[in-house]
């Protein structure tokens, strides 16, 4: 009898230090929570329960009130959210850069092109297969953007499938239907450690394919039930030199970086 009245007195103590993270399915495929949340709960104290989606879907599941904080990147959808009062400060915590990979065969022939745009024309315009997110992720507005400066529309063209799904799986169903896709390096080399992926990598390095994660804790003012003391104790973590350190430190099994931290 006393150990259940003490599990009910603890209850609500524990809840206090358990925080949900709305984040992306690109931080999570990559490993890096699985690296930092065990060293963090063990500094603090606090939990966090990550719920890996789309950057669209993290940032709706905070509106519902369903988050406490969100890890993601889409600087645009970021920042409504926060002109829309949902959160509190946007803080950039790391960077890595997308990719454009596709079958060693290469038949659009984009191979060491320098621009983006002029590789999505490439494959547009000849009809080869291109496997997109289709789940409004950062990575989905990002390859939309792309598509927006060739003035292509490859939208409901037969070649253009939308998987609806994770960066991985995404990535896994262009493996099986050898098409192009648009990806995260970080996603890139963690896949390839964990399967083999017989596409190759095409093009990198066009400054339009930055990729800038940011945290956001989730106002209280707009959600009264969001944990605001520990979320904002995770952020400040996050950014922190030793949370930095940390991002830094975490490379693959080949020694190659996955992130690279820039907080301000």
């Amino acid at each position: 009898m006393l150990l259940v009245v003490g599990l009910i007195i603890a209850s609500p103590a524990w809840s206090e230090v358990r925080i949900i993270c709305a984040s992306t399915t690109s931080t999570q495929n990559s490993g890096l929570f699985d690296y930092l949340l065990p060293i963090f709960k063990q500094q603090t104290g606090i939990e966090v329960a990550v719920v890996a989606v789309g950057t669209g879907q993290a940032l709706e599941m905070a509106r519902r009130g369903d988050a406490d904080v969100v890890l993601v990147h889409d600087p645009q959808a970021e920042q409504k959210f926060i002109d829309e009062g949902y959160g509190l400060e946007r803080r950039q915590v790391m960077y890595n850069d997308f990719i454009i990979v596709g079958p060693g065969s290469d038949p659009a022939q984009i191979k060491g092109m320098k621009q983006a745009s002029e590789a999505f024309q490439k494959i547009g315009q000849a009809g080869f297969k291109f496997i997109s997110r289709g789940d409004k992720s950062g990575t989905h507005s990002k390859e939309l953007l792309i598509w927006e400066q060739t003035g292509l529309k490859p939208q409901g063209q037969p070649n253009y499938l939308e998987a609806g799904q994770g960066m991985a799986s995404t990535l896994r169903m262009a493996n099986e239907k050898q098409s192009y896709t648009l990806v995260d390096r970080g996603t890139w080399l963690s896949s390839k450690e964990r399967e083999p992926l017989d596409l190759c990598l095409l093009v990198e390095g066009d400054p339009v394919l930055f990729n800038q994660y940011s945290v956001i804790v989730v106002n209280p003012a707009k959600i009264a039930h969001a944990k605001v003391k520990p979320a904002t104790q995770f952020a400040a973590w996050l950014v922190s030199p030793a949370g930095q350190k940390l991002i830094g430190d975490f490379k693959d099994n080949k020694g190659q970086q996955l992130f690279h931290p820039n907080a301000k």
